[in-house]
């Protein structure tokens, strides 16, 4: 998968694509219209992330006047290059085994675990139509929302391209404004119980200490 031509290579675009929209729809089996946004958002992400690392690699274009004569004898065509932050940075070897590509496998690999825990506290309060409060919802308000931020993190560390870049900060603010919006369906339906919980739980940031919550 990282040979010296590595890209125009748009089956691994789209294969690469549908497994992690796979993993995402799988874990948080999206039934609401904000658990769509979330997992629509997440998936236009991943698009732009593997049409770069894979298809067309835009960012590595753009930058290539500017790549040449700073780096002259570094083929930026070649795919194993295209981690320009192993480059930038000054590492050398293999990029996949540089501090930066484990530290995106850890936060991709712990996101996909936190999505997975946190969506399936989440659906079985929806479904007995009670407030979520236990497991990853005891610890922060919106972990759903935390994980899907890790994945993207996690990836812009092995692979940052221009698009990537920009939608990073845009998608975190859709997750904010929907953490809000939810945040305010649950005011409406649960009323005192849902700001006592707003009082204990931190919203983004998980604790981590052991007392229990007070929440009904």
């Amino acid at each position: 998968m990282h040979g010296e031509s590595g890209y125009g290579l748009w089956m691994l675009v789209l294969l690469n694509s549908a497994i992690f929209i796979f993993f995402a729809f799988s874990f948080t089996k999206p039934q609401s219209k904000s658990d769509w946004r979330s997992l629509g958002a997440f998936s236009a992400f991943i698009v732009a992330l593997f049409t770069e690392m894979y298809g067309f690699p835009l960012t590595i274009y753009f930058l290539s006047g500017w790549l040449a004569e700073t780096f002259p004898e570094i083929n930026f065509m070649a795919h194993n290059n295209g981690h320009l932050l192993h480059t930038l940075l000054g590492f050398e070897g293999n990029p996949h085994f540089d501090p930066l590509h484990i530290a995106s496998n850890v936060l991709i690999i712990l996101g996909f675990i936190l999505l997975s825990a946190a969506w399936s506290v989440l659906h079985a309060a929806q479904q007995s139509r009670s407030l979520a409060t236990t497991g990853w919802y005891a610890r922060c308000r919106h972990p759903q929302y935390v994980a899907f931020i890790m994945i993207m993190f996690g990836f812009l560390l092995q692979w940052p391209t221009i698009p990537t870049l920009v939608m990073f900060p845009i998608l975190v603010v859709i997750y904010v404004r929907l953490a809000k919006r939810e945040e305010q369906i649950a005011i409406s339906e649960f009323g005192d119980e849902y700001r006592q919980y707003m009082e204990e739980i931190p919203t983004w940031v998980p604790r981590f200490n052991t007392e229990p919550l007070t929440t009904k």
